[in-house]
């Protein structure tokens, strides 16, 4: 399985106090060195983490690959064919939550859905939903021109024992249908090191979507290094 690092979250915490520091373009390209296969990142409408700058130099210097998050306005189409990512995963998007909080409901937006996919596909960007593992947003999301279906597995790293396995099952048999329909299967949201290696076993998805787990633990994990540097500097 491939591994598309998500660096909103170093935007997060550089936005909490404004200023430079630290970069998401930095820690992307960390993530290139590290053996990432991609970088995502969501540029929302309120703009409360990630820029339109940090994208542009993105695209200058990522060489894995990059995928835009965004949702389906007029705005964030027209940024996109001016920037070119390799990918756009569209996703939806409520004014005030603190994550995206479920998949797009390719029912009830199927016709502004497919004017912002074919509108896009002029530009040569593949394009990527992110849905619930659902055949009948599966079957939208094939009829609306998707190349790639991202399944949502929040529920699947929320819930424990039982349920969990119930979960579980659900995107795999989610998954081999998004195949059979001949579309690529990604998954993401709330995977981590503890909830991943299930959602790895199964060989339809070829590729997850994880962030904030990662830089959870690099907030931790990182910090004496950190710490040690400025020491040795400081005497």
């Amino acid at each position: 399985m491939k591994l598309s690092i998500n660096v909103d979250h170093i935007a997060t915490i550089r936005e909490a106090r404004g200023g430079v520091e630290p970069d998401p373009v930095s820690a992307a390209l960390i993530a290139e060195l590290a053996g990432c296969d991609g970088v995502t990142i969501h540029l929302r409408s309120d703009r409360r983490h990630i820029k339109e700058r940090d994208l542009e130099i993105l695209k200058k210097v990522v060489k894995t690959r990059l995928n835009l998050e965004m949702a389906a306005t007029e705005e964030m189409i027209e940024i996109a064919g001016r920037v070119r990512p390799e990918q756009v995963t569209l996703v939806p998007e409520r004014e005030g939550e603190r994550t995206t909080e479920g998949g797009l409901d390719l029912i009830k937006t199927f016709s502004n859905v497919k004017k912002a996919v074919e509108k896009l596909k002029d530009y040569n960007i593949e394009i990527s939903m992110f849905i619930e593992p659902e055949q009948k947003q599966i079957r939208k999301a094939k009829e609306v021109g998707a190349d790639i279906v991202e399944l949502n597995t929040t529920k699947y790293t929320e819930t424990k024992g039982d349920e969990q396995k119930k979960e579980l099952t659900r995107i795999k048999k989610a998954a081999v249908f998004v195949y059979k329909l001949g579309l690529r299967v990604h998954a993401g949201h709330g995977l981590n090191c503890d909830n991943v290696r299930d959602i790895s076993d199964i060989k339809e998805i070829e590729e997850a979507s994880i962030g904030h787990s990662i830089v959870a633990k690099a907030s931790i994990f990182g910090f004496e290094r950190a710490v040690k540097e400025m020491v040795e500097i400081i005497r």
